[in-house]
């Protein structure tokens, strides 16, 4: 229920930054106080609490010595491995845990079995709090969730019918913006590389071709290049395919995660073409390894870290106010390095290869 303040207005949600602030601490130190978690003296942790509770701040369910389930997909475990996106979302998600005292327990999720074994244990168990699900957001996981008595938040994950808070990032946005920049330099033939297989980047998908429609362009349907896996091997293998049956038909290459970007770059060097001079390459994600690829990677900043950290906050959130599920989506930014420039007059137009 919303509580009204003046003039029957709701009154403005009380950020934790402002408890902190009230009480001269850290943003960590309030928090570690208000969710039961050792290293704050009693008298701070009092006085904490208590100012929490002046100005009306929903006080999360004490988490320490808890568990938290952690569900993650054999995509996920697989992309970890590799220190691809799920690693860093991983190491963003660990740091807030210790942080809090909150005990993972990672799951490994690969057949309809291990999800109802997930599912049974965690409602039997009192000691689990609730379970955050790492790229796991078919409609078959989620209808078999819809009992579950705890809360569940879905980590890079989308759910249409909002059954669930889920953080990821803003993922049509943020690619509708990196092909603005190609469109900005000039680009009218953009491919898109992808591997299709989850909504996440289905939106991906979504936000290059919004870009390409607001920008005026048409008949850029035969412009999608699909890949099996996110090897960078794959997409070279896809790009040098691409040009040997058609020539350099594009002048860009938008794809939907770094490690296709990173691929990208090889297959136009090795088909004999030169990044940025006649194919721009724009990423999603910035891996470390994109500021030191050759050349340097322009891609999209994701916020992997702190989409982990927000999503067991989020978690939390959701065990204190027991209200409808939330989306959450971060915000992302472009970093511009040297794999873009602007394109040149009559490129695109069906060039043979050298």
């Amino acid at each position: 229920m919303t509580i009204q303040g003046k003039r029957g207005r709701p009154s403005r949600r009380i950020r934790l930054e402002e408890i902190a602030a009230r009480c001269g601490v850290s943003v960590s130190t309030a928090s570690r106080a208000l969710s039961g978690v050792g290293g704050v003296r009693d008298e701070l942790r009092t006085t904490i609490i208590e100012t929490a509770k002046s100005m009306n701040y929903a006080i999360p369910a004490s988490v320490a010595g808890r568990k938290v389930i952690l569900a993650a997909s054999s995509v996920a475990m697989i992309d970890s491995a590799r220190s691809q996106f799920t690693y860093h979302v991983l190491d963003g998600l660990n740091e807030r845990a210790r942080m809090l005292g909150v005990e993972l327990v990672t799951r490994p999720v690969a057949t309809s079995q291990d999800e109802i074994a997930l599912l049974r244990d965690s409602e039997s168990d009192d000691s689990v709090a609730g379970c955050l699900f790492l790229t796991l957001d078919d409609d078959d996981v989620l209808t078999l969730t819809a009992g579950l008595s705890k809360p569940v938040v879905l980590v890079n994950g989308d759910d249409p019918s909002m059954r669930h808070s889920s953080v990821t990032p803003c993922n049509r946005s943020a690619a509708m913006i990196a092909a603005q920049h190609l469109i900005g330099l000039g680009h009218r033939r953009i491919l898109f590389l992808m591997r299709r297989g989850r909504r996440t980047i289905e939106r991906r998908y979504e936000g290059w071709r919004d870009a390409l429609m607001a920008g005026g362009i048409t008949g850029f349907e035969d412009l999608v290049v699909e890949v099996q896996d996110w090897l960078p091997e794959l997409a070279s293998k896809a790009v040098k395919e691409r040009i040997a049956a058609r020539g350099l038909d594009f002048t860009a290459v938008l794809t939907a995660g770094d490690s296709l970007a990173f691929g990208a770059i090889a297959g136009v060097q090795e088909a004999g073409y030169s990044v940025p001079t006649n194919v721009s390459v724009v990423g999603m994600d910035d891996l470390p390894l994109a500021a030191f690829c050759s050349p340097p990677l322009t891609t999209m900043h994701i916020p992997m870290r702190e989409i982990g950290s927000a999503a067991l906050s989020l978690l939390l959130d959701d065990m204190a106010r027991s209200g409808l599920p939330r989306r959450v989506e971060l915000a992302c930014n472009l970093v511009v390095r040297q794999s873009t420039a602007p394109a040149r007059a009559g490129a695109g137009r069906h060039q043979p290869a050298p």
